[in-house]
């Protein structure tokens, strides 16, 4: 009897307590919601391409738990907005609770499709409307829409896309990739609108593609651009006047325009230039956030230039920057930044002449085994003479010990000269100290270098490479290699006591 007095007694107090709390009766929402903001900018996104999913954090301040009467979107079933509130998806959501002084998550896409629209940009906006008995608080959402030029590999009859034969990969493996030749009237990319790149875009044989100054290319997952045997890229960017919105620079890019993608690396592939491809020529031209960024592929024999590069920078590549194989590259003004191997491999011998160039590999996101700067004659089975690397009023700097290397069977030629440029060389292995290709007494291979002095760069994370004032890099430079060179990447003269490197010493207050 007195076991039942005490359950009975148990029960009257847990149903007591429970009668207590608060937190499990949902009131009326008295429209004083909290939200971790007030506008939800969903950034930049391409016409019909979805954005990136954003988050909403709506609090309940209140001692007793409450109910949202409605959560809408003021433009109903019409809204290029979606929602999803607590993991349902929708536009309009009724009686809504949210727990004494607890929160829920709202998450946000949009695709819009600017097709019917004139307009090359369009400001998209809606609101989101959370109701009450006497209130409505709004939370706004924006995005811009961008138009663009689309360019994809068919679908073909049984479903697959149109492809072609890769000479190989960066890997030297066969690949058969999804990929389309340009047609005619596709070959000359303009500035009216960016592009977006799906599979490799193929020029063909003793064709040409002209990337007009200010063009806008951005690449989906797996896509680059392949330049075939007897085609070639031009690349006309020019010299800008706006040093962040860089109007006139070329720009090449993954196609997601999202703040927390700027510097993603291996978001596309990259340019691969087949052997047989001669006098490609890019000014002014940035490429970002590739596997690899161009690879240039010689055919040993040297007599004109496979690839001319002037005033441009290429950096946050998975791999390497620039790849030259038995190729001949001229590079002038040029910044070869953070890569995840090497910033500038001169593969398999080849000819190679850079003249005030920055090659400098600070690269954050992992370890990385290659230096910013590697010269070889062979690889595996593979060989070729490298019969000219000169480094003129050069950096060639890093994290590492050391940021050069050099890999050489004697057996084939080996010819390289460093002049008047700064080099980032710690004390590493014997066989390596005791090479002689790394005796920096040797005039013939070294004149007038700087071993291990402070380059002060402004920002080597975001691949900022202009040098402080505290540069050991600055006045050191030959006049006589700048003499066709009078001003640096961004326009600044350097006539009057040049500095090494690409950029020239400007106080940051004049930048």
């Amino acid at each position: 009897m007195r076991r039942l007095i005490i359950l009975i007694s148990s029960i009257t107090l847990l149903l007591g307590w429970s009668s207590c709390r608060k937190d499990f009766e949902y009131g009326t929402n008295p429209g004083n919601l909290e939200f971790s903001k007030d506008t939800v900018y969903l950034d930049t996104i391409f016409s019909n391409i979805a954005s990136s999913t954003y988050t909403l954090k709506v609090y309940n301040p209140n001692r007793d738990g409450i109910e949202i009467p409605s959560i809408r979107l003021k433009q109903g079933a019409n809204s290029a907005y979606r929602l999803n509130v607590d993991g349902v998806a929708g536009k309009e959501f009724t009686n809504v609770p949210i727990l004494a002084q607890d929160s829920l998550y709202i998450f946000i896409e949009t695709t819009y499709d600017l097709d019917s629209s004139e307009q090359n940009e369009f400001l998209y906006t809606d609101i989101i409307e959370f109701n009450s008995t006497t209130i409505t608080q709004e939370v706004h959402l924006v995005t811009l829409i961008k138009d663009a030029i689309f360019l994809y590999p068919r679908t073909l009859i049984k479903g697959s896309k149109e492809t072609f034969k890769l000479e190989m990969d960066y890997n030297d493996q066969p690949l058969n990739a999804e990929g389309y030749y340009l047609q005619q009237g596709e070959l000359n990319f303009s500035n009216e609108k960016p592009y977006i790149i799906y599979g490799y875009a193929v020029v063909p044989e003793n064709q040409s593609l002209t990337i007009e100054a200010g063009s806008r290319l951005h690449f989906h997952e797996n896509s680059g651009l392949y330049i075939s045997e007897g085609a070639s890229l031009i690349v006309n960017g020019k010299l800008s006047l706006d040093k962040e919105a860089l109007e006139n620079e070329v720009i090449l890019e993954g196609d997601r325009l999202e703040t927390q993608y700027e510097n993603v690396p291996g978001q596309w592939t990259g340019i691969w230039i087949a052997e047989g491809s001669n006098s490609n020529t890019i000014e002014h031209l940035t490429l970002k956030n590739a596997s690899f960024g161009i690879v240039a592929n010689g055919n040993g024999l040297l007599q004109s230039p496979t690839l001319t590069l002037k005033n441009t920078q290429i950096y946050n590549c998975t791999t390497t920057n620039l790849v030259g194989n038995s190729a001949y590259i001229v590079g002038e003004n040029t910044i070869l930044g953070n890569a995840g191997r090497n910033s500038l491999l001169c593969n398999l011998g080849g000819n190679y002449e850079f003249t005030h160039c920055t090659i400098a590999n600070y690269w954050p996101y992992s370890s990385r085994t290659g230096t910013a700067l590697e010269l070889n004659d062979h690889n595996g089975s593979d060989s070729g003479d490298l019969v000219s690397a000169q480094f003129n009023n050069c950096i060639i700097d890093g994290n590492a010990l050391s940021e050069i290397s050099f890999i050489h069977d004697e057996k084939n030629e080996f010819s390289f000269t460093f002049n008047n440029s700064f080099i980032k060389f710690g004390a590493g292995t014997e066989q390596i100290m005791n090479n002689y290709l790394y005796d920096f007494s040797d005039n013939e291979r070294y004149n007038e270098v700087y071993v291990n002095q402070p380059s002060d760069f402004l920002n080597v994370t975001n691949n900022i490479y202009w040098i402080g004032e505290t540069s050991s890099a600055r006045d050191k430079a030959n006049p006589d290699y700048s003499i066709s060179l009078p001003y640096d990447i961004l326009g600044t003269d350097r006539r009057d006591k040049p500095d090494i490197g690409a950029h020239e010493y400007v106080a940051i207050s004049k930048k």
